[in-house]
């Protein structure tokens, strides 16, 4: 049987490989390979980031395959494409490392073209450009940029998830794919998050209503006292947690979702309500 699902992964990570829109130094003229190609897996991953592959491994890795470029100024491109488990955690990956004091791009997905750094998600595709030495070397890495998004293949728009929270106070940029544990807690397995003035806005989705349902109520079972909430989606309950302050939460079909952090006194029924509202 292991040998069996080793020779399963393997084709599976050698059909990755055959789809993987593998990094060329040739995309832009004037640069050269410096070095070998790599390719990691989700076991070898660890040898070259160290650390940050949890990271990673928490939007749901598969493959990475990486080059070095150069050129004769004595410039440097270090260009990783990582495939992540879909489309959504290739945006979401992409949200957890983006520079918050700058803008995205309408490159692929989301992407963004710093001085030294480029990055941006198209499908199930990260692509991530690091530039050296020291310098503005935002020219080349636009110009790699466009050629790799052209190459990319799978979906040039963000998740259908970032349309589910209403636009009225929404901080702009602040929503992001949460991979794992939404607001710490377990049950809450995987969903989107956003902020406003009144706190944070949450909302996961599940395989139907009735798995909603078992969510909520297996949520609703972590906090010590509860009171039902009237008009918010389907069935709807407000809370108090030491971490979380005040909560609204709610069912509406297949979706659970609510607000946290709400400070003492503010009243969240109201942003509660228009996330409802807004969902499908």
């Amino acid at each position: 049987m292991m040998v069996l699902t080793s020779l399963v992964l393997a084709a599976a990570l050698a059909g990755a490989a055959d789809d993987s829109p593998a990094p060329d130094c040739s995309l832009v003229p004037g640069w050269t390979q410096k070095g070998e190609p790599r390719t990691f897996e989700p076991d070898t991953l660890f040898d070259y980031m160290n650390g940050n592959a949890e990271g990673y491994h928490a939007y749901g890795f598969v493959l990475m395959q990486g080059v070095t470029c150069a050129n004769d100024a004595g410039d440097q491109l270090v260009i990783d494409v990582s495939e992540l488990g879909d489309t959504d955690r290739a945006w979401g990956i992409f949200t957890a490392n983006r520079d918050i004091r700058s803008p995205n791009e309408a490159i692929g997905a989301a992407g963004q073209v710093l001085p030294r750094r480029a990055t941006f998600a198209r499908g199930r595709y990260y692509v991530e450009i690091a530039a050296s030495p020291a310098g503005d070397h935002t020219e080349a890495l636009r110009a790699f940029t466009a050629a790799l998004e052209a190459q990319t293949p799978g979906r040039a728009t963000p998740p259908e998830g970032v349309g589910w929270f209403p636009a009225e106070g929404l901080e702009a940029g602040s929503v992001r794919l949460v991979p794992a544990s939404v607001l710490g807690i377990r049950a809450l397995r995987s969903g989107f998050l956003a902020q406003y003035p009144e706190g944070r806005a949450f909302v996961v989705a599940e395989e139907s209503p009735e798995a909603a349902s078992a969510t909520l109520e297996q949520v609703r079972q972590r906090f010590g006292t509860t009171a039902d909430a009237v008009g918010i989606g389907d069935v709807a309950f407000t809370a108090t947690d030491d971490y979380l302050g005040g909560l609204v939460l709610f069912r509406k079909g297949a979706y659970v979702a609510g607000v946290s952090n709400l400070a003492e006194g503010v009243d969240g029924t109201a942003l509660a309500r228009r996330l409802a509202d807004t969902l499908p």
